[in-house]
């Protein structure tokens, strides 16, 4: 009886490659997740800072002087600035988040806006795959009296 070709070694190599390819499906969802979580953490952070500084940013020196508006509470930047910061500071962010960042705007001096980015650590790293990560997340508030 006569055997065709060997193909003996054929399955090793067919196994090998899929378990490669396994291997980055593992590391590309492990890092996605890490991501995600991250940015959640950032979401929960940049909304709760934009709350107070909406919030403290308009309880200065001219609410005192010139006494509540109608409608909308006049926010002033470095008061807002310094409630978020102040605000990041008492919740231990910088300490959750190693190299935390974060700029304020005041739109029309009624509304907050904070965006708050601290790298990311991948947790697995593969060739490709980028070397440095940052995770963005951004919150806002609209201060009213009632």
């Amino acid at each position: 009886m006569r055997r065709g070709r060997d193909e003996q070694g054929q399955v090793s190599l067919l196994i090998i490659g899929f378990a490669g390819v396994i291997a980055m499906v593992i590391a590309v969802v492990v890092d996605a997740s890490a991501a995600y979580l991250q940015r959640s953490g950032l979401d929960t952070l940049a909304d709760g800072a934009a709350l107070h500084g909406a919030d403290l940013g308009a309880t200065g020196e001219d609410v005192y002087t010139g006494g509540l508006p109608e409608e909308r509470l006049a926010l002033t930047e470095p008061a807002v600035r310094a409630a978020v910061g102040d605000y990041l500071r008492r919740v231990g962010a910088h300490r959750s988040y190693p190299g935390l960042t974060f700029t304020v705007a005041v739109d029309g001096a009624e509304s907050v806006t904070v965006r708050i980015s601290a790298p990311l650590d991948l947790p697995l790293r593969f060739p490709g795959s980028p070397a440095d990560t940052t995770v963005s997340a951004t919150g806002s508030a609209v201060s009213t009296v009632d």
